[in-house]
């Protein structure tokens, strides 16, 4: 809003482009005027943003396409990078702000963060999280007595893993619903304490058996140490630790509470490492490689990953990194100058 308002000879929407293009870095925007919804999205796309139509012919925007399903309006499109979508009186209008994209559709959206029934870039959620799971099997295979996945994310990749495994697949973990997702709480003690209190095992399902357990990832470790623990405790036999993504090794500037990399057991121990840490009898990821060809995004254009962002794995980011306390420092340092030259 400032960097707009600071270009007063621009009509609003030259101001709009103008300031946009200054913006680097994630996001999806959405401004409402008294005549005019205004939609735009960064010129990779790292987070989605879909356009739907109500029965009356109205247009709605939202960030994935199961909220379109909970209020009846019909998929229209995707708002694709660097696009400007204008909705008025006279309906629905496509812009661009910049031609300057190239998708890099955050990859933890399809690995954590989507709903299973939501579709981005016209891959389903559930149905890419299932293909990491039968990937993950494969490259990662293990001999256990059942499967059972980490509720809720981890489900599908779980159920994928299973039937490639051709191992049953069982309910051996139950999340209360009540308690919020655990990463992303602010203090350690609190995202050990909520772990507790989201999952328990059942004992009935895991005792005395070799137990493959599916996760979609591991941030810190916390969530794996305790699972490792609840299970162990409800009397299985052995623990196998599989995850359906890559090491998170590097820190996502673009959205997600990932900053730094002090914060990822996976930036400073190896495999071995972290499945000593928490406590399991083996531990395996995809690779890179498979967590691409399991997302698959349909596309025409030339895109580097499979139109995905995978620098959390990599360290490859699709964008420059800014030192923003080294350019603030230095712009301290030019206004001295120019203070000392008046």
């Amino acid at each position: 809003i400032h960097l707009i308002r600071q270009k007063r000879d621009l009509d609003f929407i030259d101001a709009l482009k103008a300031s946009l293009n200054e913006v680097k870095g994630g996001f999806a925007f959405l401004l409402l005027q008294k005549d005019r919804l205004i939609a735009a999205l960064d010129p990779n796309g790292f987070r989605p943003l879909c356009i739907g139509q109500l029965k009356n012919k109205a247009y709605v925007v939202a960030s994935e396409t199961c909220a379109l399903d909970m209020i009846g309006a019909k998929f229209v499109r995707d708002v694709e990078p660097g696009e400007l979508i204008i909705i008025d009186k006279d309906g629905l209008h496509i812009d661009t702000y910049t031609d300057d994209t190239k998708l890099a559709v955050c990859s933890m959206e399809y690995i954590y963060f989507a709903r299973p029934d939501s579709i981005i870039h016209g891959v389903n959620v559930h149905t890419a999280r299932k293909r990491m799971g039968r990937l993950l099997a494969k490259e990662q295979p293990v001999d256990a007595d059942i499967v059972i996945g980490v509720p809720n994310s981890s489900l599908s990749a779980a159920s994928g893993f299973a039937e490639e495994a051709g191992l049953p697949y069982e309910m051996g973990l139950i999340k209360s619903q009540y308690v919020a997702r655990t990463f992303i709480q602010p203090t350690q003690e609190l995202r050990e304490r909520g772990v507790k209190l989201k999952l328990s095992a059942v004992r009935g399902v895991v005792e005395g058996k070799k137990v493959a357990i599916i996760d979609d990832s591991i941030v810190r470790g916390t969530t794996s140490k305790q699972i490792v623990k609840l299970l162990k405790e409800a009397g299985a036999k052995e623990v196998h630790m599989r995850i359906a993504s890559p090491p998170l090794r590097f820190p996502c500037f673009y959205g997600i509470d990932i900053s730094t990399r002090a914060e990822l057991i996976a930036a400073d121990h190896s495999v071995q490492e972290i499945c000593e840490l928490i406590g399991a009898d083996s531990l395996g990821f995809l690779s890179t490689e498979s967590l691409i060809k399991a997302i698959d995004i349909p596309s025409g254009r030339k895109v580097e990953n499979g139109g995905l962002t995978v620098a959390y794995f990599d360290g490859k980011y699709p964008t420059p990194l800014y030192d923003y306390e080294a350019d603030y420092l230095a712009s301290l340092k030019q206004q001295e100058e120019r203070n000392f030259l008046r």
